[in-house]
């Protein structure tokens, strides 16, 4: 029988009987692998769940907690997903560009972490602002972000990228490494303790297999060269998985996302940008849009330089990408009500003895 608790669960409701809890540690189309105190299993979704569930998102994801009907001779069942802690979360344009899609959904990329590691190579491809898009909605997913500077061999200095990154998030941890010579991997020991979980994002090609790799002590995920001529990587990480350290913690690896948008970034906007948001009460009027309006405070700021321009039009930018997706959003909500409406009604019709000539 294996602890189940070096997987970081903590029995939060009383289990009926015949069911086991289980972490998910990997999930291949329909299937799902799930470390229980059996053992691994491999598991699927109990029927129900798909009528039961009312978007993808009830749906388990790498890294939830599990209950399951154990099967020692087949596949088990997945009959409820416990509550989740932290949850990271993307916007899902269902392949489209901006411009074309019609609603906007919400992809969940892992949970129940304590630390997101936010990697970003020191190559040509170094983007802060990039950087910036990911620590916002690290921050409305309930851990706390740290960001990963890697492959620091690839520049003759790599403090001016550190302190470039630092004096744009001041807030935030951030560690410069190379998972090839070991530089710097000994500063991430205090995030990698036993029982706790971290989640690694980034674009392709930014080292998250390397950086696995060197902290497992073992080359399990494949690694590939980049494109010389931009940088860019190829997919190595094709799906999430979860994998158990020497040290005990845990690392949930996810694919490289050539764009991460925006979803329901509302309290991560809001903490990233607390200086931004600070000029707002000193406004004229309270209802101030920061354009034209006489006392604007912000304007004031943008023209004696207290408020970087570049600061306030990354605010900006990360603003009106979240109006975009909240009216996205406002169809498909307002499409569920309709079909709740739909089928309340339909249900009360058939109550009532069905249709009436």
């Amino acid at each position: 029988m294996m602890d189940l608790k070096t997987y970081g669960y903590t029995e939060i409701e009383a289990i009926s009987d015949g069911l086991l809890p289980g972490r998910v540690t990997e999930l291949r189309r329909e299937r799902f692998t799930v470390m229980t105190e059996r053992g691994e299993v491999t598991a699927v979704l109990k029927g129900t769940f798909y009528h039961s569930a009312e978007t993808r998102v009830d749906f388990p994801c790498v890294g939830d907690f599990i209950l399951l009907r154990y099967n020692e001779s087949g596949d088990s069942l997945i009959v409820k997903v416990l509550p989740r802690r932290s949850k990271f979360s993307r916007a899902d344009y269902s392949g489209h560009a901006a411009g074309y899609t019609k609603t906007v959904l919400e992809q969940v990329v892992a949970t129940n972490f304590d630390y997101v590691f936010i990697l970003s190579s020191l190559n040509w491809d170094f983007n802060v602002a990039r950087i910036m898009r990911y620590l916002t909605q690290a921050r409305q997913s309930g851990g706390q972000p740290v960001v990963i500077l890697t492959k620091a061999d690839l520049v003759p200095d790599y403090n001016h990228a550190l302190a470039e990154v630092t004096q744009s998030i001041p807030d935030v941890p951030v560690h410069a490494i190379c998972s090839h010579t070991g530089l710097g991997l000994s500063e991430l020991n205090p995030y990698l303790m036993p029982g706790k979980t971290v989640v690694f994002l980034g674009m392709s090609g930014v080292g998250k297999s390397s950086l696995l790799n060197a902290l497992i002590e073992q080359d399990v995920m494949k690694v590939q060269a980049i494109r010389e001529v931009d940088s860019r990587g190829r997919h190595t990480t094709t799906h999430r998985q979860l994998f158990m350290l020497p040290s005990g913690a845990m690392v949930i690896d996810t694919p490289g996302m050539r764009e991460l948008g925006l979803f329901d970034a509302d309290e991560g906007i809001r903490a990233s940008f607390t200086d931004v948001e600070a000029w707002f009460p000193q406004c004229r009027f309270t209802d101030c849009r920061h354009q034209a309006e006489p006392g604007c405070a912000v304007l004031a700021a943008l023209a004696d330089g207290s408020l970087p321009r570049e600061r306030w039009e990354h605010y900006m930018a990360q603003q009106n990408e979240k109006k975009f997706v909240q009216d996205k959003m406002g169809y498909l909500i307002d499409k569920r009500a309709r079909n709740k409406s739909i089928a309340m009604w339909s249900k009360q019709t058939k109550k009532n003895g069905g249709w009436k000539k």
